[in-house]
């Protein structure tokens, strides 16, 4: 049951993350108002992070910002160590 609500989870902030990465590169295009950057990183550090570098890189949105290109990578590299961590301590 756990697992169902995390996956759950995953997929919902996932394709919020996708959707508000889009909807910013549309918003960059036409001179409208722009998604905060706080709030693409938020999302990255909720759990979007995968869905999010993948949306950049394909649609070359913010792939200039280094704050981006690494700081993403090394929230998922975090999420990855604390799922391992958490791994081990439940099933050691």
């Amino acid at each position: 049951m756990v697992y169902k609500i995390v996956l759950i989870y995953l997929a919902l902030i996932s394709l919020t993350s996708i959707i508000t990465t889009a909807w910013d590169k549309h918003c960059a295009k036409r001179d409208m108002w722009r998604v905060p950057e706080k709030t693409l990183l938020i999302l990255s550090a909720l759990g979007g992070s995968v869905a999010m570098y993948i949306t950049m890189k394909t649609i070359r949105h913010k792939t200039k910002h280094p704050k981006f290109m690494v700081g993403i990578p090394v929230i998922i590299f975090l999420q990855v160590a604390a799922v391992a961590a958490v791994w081990y301590f439940l099933y050691k």
